[in-house]
């Protein structure tokens, strides 16, 4: 198999070998141009042949036609003088024109061999991780370890109990990536916990997770924990939703989602061989040619940024970026010209159009992902607090709203199944009055960490407001979103809320519709609401399908 280096290298051949063939016709394009332009001296006709003539300029170096881009470079500063003075050009004038484009179709015959070494970033991606689910956990307490073992199974853990620090250390020989929860003392050994990890992490390169269960609370016994490799340390009573925070955090090692680039470029040559980079890099890349169609990528794409040419037919650069801000949605995302225009001016005033950096062609591979990669980072950060919950990470109002248009849009266009549930948390008003807010709010986290942890990765969900969540579960019909959720509904009563040595668990309701039933966002939206009122009104504690019209 390929290395990644070798890959991106055959293709760059594959796109210049393609870019070199193409490369008489689109100089033939130009010379009919020209001679329409002499002949009609319209101004319209003018516009095409600059952008034709500047397409080559940021093109040909990229593709290893070095003295194209030299010369097409000339000619284009010639034809933006002709558009700027507002009058045609003159007999001598349309004469060097001529002479430029047969130097054009001359340049065109030779082209240096570029190398394409390996850029940086190849060698920096990471590599999917699985996150770790597997713990272990190891104590005396029979009847504590197995209400802990039945508590963080809700959250998708995979426990195995150990009540003999013997049967740990036997198990512990022969494996290699586990989480450990451990209690400190032991029948006749008051430290017999933190001794059976010290023998368990000597010899080891990389330590193994550990976390501490103890009724004691001192400073001698916290230090012997971060000694032999203690990630926590827990003072019984347990706290589950404080202990499975610390969980997440320990197995949560999966990268972050690839970023997601939109590159809106008429140049079918010159949007493939930066898709081509992008990707390599470990994004996620759609192309649009043709301008005009960037609305419906926009809805279901959802890119992170939006990478576009400015001098495109139908519409420029500029002018798709006015519109592009003009809708609410997308105001907040990061529009980066990419183009072969030289002129500051230019670059200024398409920058005070919407856009947010500008980036010269042709660019090196590395200095193109790194621009990017660093705006995209900038972007989620700002925008992480504009459509993120703060308590609890899940998309915000808003943001599952514009998320399910999106969704039932795709679900629509690719024929496929999709459900939206409505969730909400029972008498919540009284969990807050009877024991406080900050327990309400753990109670809403417990909740959240649930759906994030028991959903699938490809299924959204959001904070609708206060104790109501809102699911978008893509590819699933009713009946299965109705099974999904009732296993959560009861995963979610069988958890125990600890405050102040006292244990309460609550229960939620949830109202489903589906999209084969309920055609648009709004209407499926209005649907699910209805059916979680008539959940409640049933009693609570259950899953109710909204019925269709067919």
């Amino acid at each position: 198999m390929a290395n990644p280096a070798e890959e991106l290298q055959e293709k760059m051949r594959v796109l210049r070998e393609a870019y070199a063939l193409q490369l008489p016709e689109k100089i033939q394009q130009v010379e009919k141009t020209c001679a329409a332009y002499q002949s009609s001296l319209d101004e319209e006709t003018l516009h095409t042949l600059h952008r034709m003539v500047h397409s080559l300029s940021g093109s040909g170096a990229t593709f290893g036609f070095t003295e194209l881009t030299r010369v097409a470079r000339v000619l284009e500063e010639g034809l933006k003088n002709i558009v700027t003075r507002k009058s045609p050009p003159n007999d001598e004038e349309f004469a060097v024109f001529r002479r430029q484009i047969s130097g054009l179709r001359q340049a065109a015959s030779s082209a240096d061999t570029p190398a394409y070494a390996p850029p940086d970033f190849m060698a920096t991606s990471p590599a999917p991780v699985e996150a770790a689910k597997l713990l272990y956990l190891v104590e005396d307490d029979v009847e504590l370890a197995g209400e802990l073992a039945l508590q963080l199974s809700y959250f998708g853990y995979q426990v195995r109990i150990f009540n003999r620090l013997d049967e740990f250390l036997l198990a512990m020989k022969t494996t290699l990536k586990v989480l450990v929860i451990m209690d400190i003392g032991f029948p006749g050994d008051q430290m017999g916990g933190i001794n059976a990890m010290r023998e368990v992490q000597q010899g080891r390169a990389t330590l193994v997770p550990v976390l501490y269960l103890s009724a004691l609370d001192d400073i001698t016994a916290r230090l012997e924990a971060v000694r032999t490799g203690g990630r926590a340390y827990f003072s019984k009573p347990v706290n589950i939703g404080v202990l499975v925070d610390k969980l997440d955090e320990l197995s949560s090692i999966m990268p972050p989602e690839p970023n997601r680039i939109l590159i809106v470029d008429d140049s079918v040559s010159m949007a493939n061989y930066h898709a081509a980079i992008l990707e390599q890099a470990g994004m996620t890349v759609k192309v649009v040619n043709q301008p005009m169609e960037v609305m419906e990528a926009l809805r279901e794409f959802a890119p992170d940024l939006i990478l576009m040419d400015i001098y495109m037919p139908e519409c420029n650069g500029m002018e798709l970026a006015g519109v592009i801000r003009q809708l609410e949605a997308f105001v907040s995302i990061p529009i980066v010209y990419l183009s072969a225009e030289k002129d500051m001016d230019k670059q200024l005033s398409a920058m005070s159009l919407g856009g947010d950096d500008f980036l010269t062609k042709p660019i090196k591979a590395e200095h193109l992902v790194s621009s990017i990669a660093t705006r995209i980072q900038r972007s989620r950060m700002l925008r992480s607090f504009m459509v993120r919950d703060s308590l609890t990470g899940l998309l915000n109002h808003t943001a599952i709203k514009d998320q399910l248009e999106r969704e039932v849009a795709r679900a629509k266009r690719q024929r496929t199944p999709l459900s939206y549930a409505m969730v909400d948390i029972d008498y919540f008003k009284k969990v807050n009055d009877t024991y406080g807010h900050p327990v309400g709010d753990r109670v809403i986290k417990s909740l959240s960490r649930l759906l994030k942890q028991r959903l699938r990765e490809t299924d959204v969900v959001g904070r609708y407001g206060g104790e109501e969540f809102a699911v978008i579960m893509s590819n699933t019909d009713g009946p299965t979103a109705i099974k999904v959720m009732d296993e959560l509904r009861e995963a979610f009563s069988r958890l125990s809320h600890l405050v102040e040595g006292n244990e309460f668990s609550a229960t939620f309701s949830c109202g489903i519709a589906d999209v084969a039933h309920f055609e648009d966002a709004i209407k499926l939206g209005d649907s699910a609401d209805k059916a979680l009122y008539e959940a409640k009104h049933a009693g609570r504690n259950r899953v109710v399908l909204a019925r269709g019209k067919h």
